[in-house]
Parts: structure tokens; sequence; C-alpha cells
């Protein structure tokens, strides 16, 4: 058996990579987000699909963290093979209107929580011998892409996240642990629809989460240290 861990998955392409990788008999998956109804809608889609087996879903908020929760479940595993860091927080403000609070919530989740999560897991990722780290970005956050109003906290956050994957893999190599970027474009979400109201994007959750899912299994053996845009539009 194959174990992963999805982060953000209450919802979006978090939930369609769950579901994906659950799909898999050869997987076991470990869901968590803070929206504990989203996870129960997310477990009654598994049980309905007849990976209600596979997947495990356990209320987990990367601001306020419950580690020995978390190691508790997954320390009997022996390891991990891979970790995909798809929660993702987005304020949509114009720069001036930003709080200090604001920056620090969106740093929290969308870097900091996965500098945190990825400390923890460490040991189970080496255990694994061939572990993957997916670290899920925006074109906002990739540099030379077109950038759009009111969004200079979360694409900052999310270029950090960038960065910080491309340190990790050469932090880790010698650890047999991959850690690549996808920096997603355009994809129909509820936070597609909050920062760019009545846009239709070209690709749904499903679609993009199935191809995580598939990166996130099999991405290592082509890639390390890569942030690879994902996308077919702007934004």
């Amino acid at each position: 058996m194959k174990q992963y861990i999805v982060t953000g998955a209450s919802r979006g392409i978090g939930r369609e990579t769950a579901l994906a990788l659950a799909a898999e008999p050869s997987n076991w998956v470990l869901a968590l987000s803070r929206d504990t109804t989203g996870l129960s809608r997310l477990s009654e889609a598994a049980q309905a699909a007849g990976a209600g087996d596979r997947l495990h879903c356990l209320p987990f908020d990367l601001a306020q963290p419950d580690w020995p929760r978390l190691l508790e479940e997954i320390n009997q595993w022996g390891k991990l093979d891979g970790l995909i860091n798809n929660a993702g927080l987005l304020i949509h403000k114009p720069f001036e209107e930003l709080s200090v609070e604001d920056w620090q919530r969106m740093f929290q989740v969308n870097c900091f929580g996965v500098v945190a999560l990825v400390q923890q897991v460490l040991p189970l990722l080496e255990a694994a011998q061939g572990a993957h780290i997916v670290n899920i970005s925006s074109m906002g956050g990739f540099q030379g892409s077109s950038k759009f109003n009111g969004l200079s906290a979360y694409s900052a956050s999310k270029a950090a996240l960038a960065n910080l994957t491309e340190t990790l893999a050469e932090e880790f190599q010698s650890r047999r642990i991959a850690v690549n970027c996808l920096a997603l474009g355009a994809v129909q979400t509820e936070m597609l629809a909050q920062a760019f109201p009545g846009y239709a994007a070209p690709l749904t959750s499903e679609e993009m989460g199935g191809f995580v899912a598939w990166f996130a299994a099999h991405g290592n053996r082509f890639f390390n240290g890569k942030i690879l845009p994902v996308s077919v539009s702007t934004p």
C-alpha cells in the first residue's frame, strides 16, 4: 500500500485529488481540512465510489495544528509515500486595505503551515525511500505570469511556496524525497469564483484533481525541484 496525505481536501481540487488517489486499490489516503462538513461530504462520496475503506478524513487546521493528533494517526503507517500540500487561503483586497493580520493569515496557511507539516512528517517521508511532496501553488505566484488586482498577498505567499520547493528538493535529495510545485491556472472552484466573479474556467476541479493525483503518484519519476505551470488560460 502507498500512503498519501492531502491537505485542503474538503472541496475543490483537494477533494477531487483525494478521491482520485483513493480510487486506486493500492492507495490509502488521509484527507485533512478544517471544514468538518466538507470532510463528511468527501467521506460520503468516497463510500459511494467504493473507496470508503481507503480514504480517512481528519479535521485539521494548519493555522492551529494539533500535531499529536495527526502523528497518532500516521505514525502507525511506518512511511508516507506522498504529501500533497493543497490547502490554501485567499483574501481578495486592494493592497492598501490589507492588514498585517491578513498577510499573516495567508502566509500561515499557504507557506508556514506547509513548512511545519513537512517537518512533522519528514521521518515518514524518508522511510518511504522515494516519497514525493507536491506543493500546490498558483500562476499568480509564478514569476513572469500575469498578475491581478487584489491578489498581492495571496500571490506573494504562493511565490514563497514555489521557492521553498526548490530549496527543499536540494536539501532532501540525499533522502530520496522529491519535491515539486504545480502552479495551477484557472480551475472552476469556489476560490476562483471568489477572486474572479463570473469567470468560467476551462477546467473542472475533477479534471485538475485527477491530474494532481497522477502527478503525485508518478511525477517524481520525471521531475524534482521544479515549478511547473499547469494552465491553459489567463488567469
